[in-house]
């Protein structure tokens, strides 16, 4: 039986703009959760399998639906099929391998493709040779050896000089970072793909849509494991021909913005460019966090935020990449409705904000004086009375400019990082 929040299940929506293999994790994650009955989880593992080389990956799994030891005919004649074009693929590919294996002779490559290419014509290394290797790292990342596929493609794009080849493994590259867990190396070449896709005279209009529609799906992985995320994502998804893409093709997309705002207390200044685009889009698409955010700072609705973060909390608990942020999400949507709350009344009763806080008076007592401590507020808790008297908040010149300036620190280093991609475009070898 599917479970309450499954109409909030995003992972439909996203897969269409996945690699196969990324979007193994999210049904992994599915059927951990029990989102959706797990008989119907495993058969889409199987059907995403199908059309990878992972085939007794797949076997196991068809095995464990259907409670048998046998599996049918064309999954035997598929696994013969991929051992041997694995070994076909292997032979191509031998002589380059051999040569990357050798360090001393990898670190004689240089930043000249022609260069290189002349230093493996002397060790009897050609075109179809290098052309072998990307499709020995195709067919291994194929098999879900995502390290190897890493290696090969890294070395394959510092000695391709086909531009159309070399984006294509740009983006398995990227696919076998983040299957790796590697987010620094993920981050890098996500700015890479970036690069490419946003240079004039390579794409169509759409084309260059499109990409950037996948583009952005992907970047999800990083921005929630990578430690500078959380303002990577706001700083892209903002950005015109990104927010474009995003209101086109990929409306979703708005949850994940949304949680990166709320929970990241040094972009606050985000937050009314958030709520304009939540407003217009809300037509086509809206969830619980989306929702909080209208009732909250549109309509000014206590009542309804309240009962909407209850569900804020049930939806991101069931979400793959922001299961680990719900409980940020929820101590910062809990200061929002204070802070706003605090901005219309001057004398607040505790047990009625405990309510909205979705609180016993208690802990919501207790709650406000280290909020009142921390944040400095002109405020002060009445015991007796049971109430909260807000003084008037006046802002200070600092305060001021340090408002104004906030996204300064964030700008300059996305400027710097675009100038180091720029003077080193070529990558070095790897030694």
């Amino acid at each position: 039986m599917a479970s309450p929040t499954s109409q909030y299940e995003l992972t439909q929506k996203i897969g269409p703009y996945l690699d196969r293999h990324l979007v193994f994790p999210l049904l992994e994650f599915i059927q951990l959760k029990k989102t959706f009955p797990e008989n119907e989880v495993l058969q889409a593992k199987i059907e995403l399998l199908q059309k990878t080389n992972m085939v007794d990956f797949a076997m196991d799994i068809y095995k464990n639906l259907n409670n048998t030891e046998e599996v049918p005919k064309d999954m035997t004649d598929r696994r013969t099929e991929v051992v041997k074009k694995l070994k076909s693929s292997q032979e191509g590919a031998l002589p380059l391998v051999q040569f990357l294996s050798n360090a001393n002779l990898v670190k004689q490559l240089r930043q000249d493709k022609a260069y290189n290419l002349q230093f493996l014509a002397e060790h009897k290394i050609g075109y179809e040779q290098i052309e072998a290797l990307f499709e020995f790292a195709k067919f291994q990342f194929d098999c879900g050896n995502y390290s190897a596929a890493q290696e090969f493609l890294y070395h394959y794009r510092t000695l391709s000089t086909s531009n159309e080849k070399g984006f294509s493994a740009l983006w398995g590259k990227f696919a076998a970072d983040i299957l790796m867990q590697d987010w620094e190396t993920a981050l890098e070449d996500m700015a890479r793909l970036k690069d490419v896709i946003d240079a004039k005279n390579i794409f169509t209009p759409l084309n260059q849509l499109q990409q950037r529609v996948w583009l952005l799906h992907w970047s999800l992985f990083v921005f929630f494991n990578h430690e500078n995320g959380r303002n990577a994502i706001i700083d892209l998804f903002f950005q015109d021909k990104y927010m474009n893409a995003i209101q086109t093709n990929a409306h979703h997309l708005l949850r994940y913005l949304a949680v990166a705002v709320v929970i990241n207390k040094r972009r606050r200044n985000m937050l009314k460019d958030l709520i304009r685009v939540i407003q217009q889009e809300s037509y086509t698409y809206s969830d619980p966090i989306t929702e909080f955010l209208e009732c909250l700072f549109v309509r000014y609705d206590f009542e309804g935020a309240q009962v909407k973060l209850r569900e804020c909390e049930a939806v991101l608990k069931e979400d793959f990449f922001l299961n680990t942020v719900w409980e940020e999400f929820v101590e910062n949507a809990r200061l929002f409705i204070f802070e706003t709350y605090c901005r219309i009344h001057q004398c607040i009763d505790i047990k009625m904000l405990a309510e909205k806080l979705n609180m016993d008076q208690e802990a919501a007592e207790l709650w406000i004086v280290k909020l009142i401590r921390s944040a400095k507020l002109q405020a002060k808790i009445d015991s007796k009375a049971g109430t909260v008297i807000m003084g008037v908040q006046h802002a200070g010149i600092y305060e001021n400019i340090i408002e104004k300036t906030r996204t300064l620190s964030f700008r300059t280093y996305e400027l710097s990082s675009v100038m180091m991609r720029h003077s080193t475009f070529a990558e070095p070898a790897r030694v």
